[in-house]
């Protein structure tokens, strides 16, 4: 209640503010003939790579090559415009892959996508809970914590590692898990993921 003096209206709607003047357009997406992301082949960005290819309608000329890393393939990608790298928004260090290289490298498209089923896996003759699980560094966090982590390069390479013995278990995608005979414990799902597109150019 509103005792003595005046009252008067405020308006909640502040004035707009001016409109910021564009940004430089991004070099044109149709000229992207390769993709570079993360293998080894299972992996999320792999899937996402193709996927990518698909809906610009170039699934037959489009060429994805695979990384031991996108910092890796970031050192050896031609810059002719016809590359790009794919990554996602939980990629470790991406905000340096994207600030380290602006003369060569930009954004110029991103999109929604889930992910792979993600799974908790152990060898099939496994019996005890594992005591070191191999994990990409991203999911790290799905790793039980009575587990000890050892990262590696990418989820696919977290099923090779638990396969092929180096790891006790792994977290993983189910294509990998399955590829290399791997049994789940336990299934976390897909995980809804923004991917994102890095067009590779020489800006002089």
């Amino acid at each position: 209640m509103i005792t003595g003096g005046s009252a008067s209206l405020v308006s909640l709607s502040p004035s707009p503010a001016p409109i910021p003047a564009p940004l430089q357009a991004p070099p044109p997406t149709d000229e992207i003939r390769y993709l570079h992301t993360l293998g080894p082949t299972g992996t999320n960005l792999e899937s996402a790579a193709h996927l990518w290819f698909r809906r610009q309608g170039r699934a037959d000329e489009g060429r994805v090559v695979l990384h031991t890393s996108l910092e890796q393939a970031m050192g050896s990608v031609p810059r002719t415009g016809e590359h790009a790298l794919l990554a996602c928004a939980v990629y470790p260090e991406l905000h340096t892959l994207v600030f380290g290289n602006l003369r060569t490298c930009r954004m110029v498209d991103c999109f929604l996508w889930p992910t792979h089923e993600m799974v908790f896996a152990v060898p099939p003759g496994a019996s005890a809970e594992p005591r070191t699980v191999a994990t990409h560094p991203a999911p790290a966090g799905l790793v039980p914590s009575t587990s000890t982590r050892r990262l590696v390069t990418s989820n696919a390479q977290a099923a090779i590692d638990c396969a092929e013995g180096r790891a006790d278990g792994c977290v993983t995608t189910v294509v990998a898990a399955r590829a290399h005979g791997l049994r789940i414990l336990r299934s976390y799902g897909e995980v809804p993921m923004v991917f994102t597109v890095h067009h590779v150019r020489e800006t002089g």
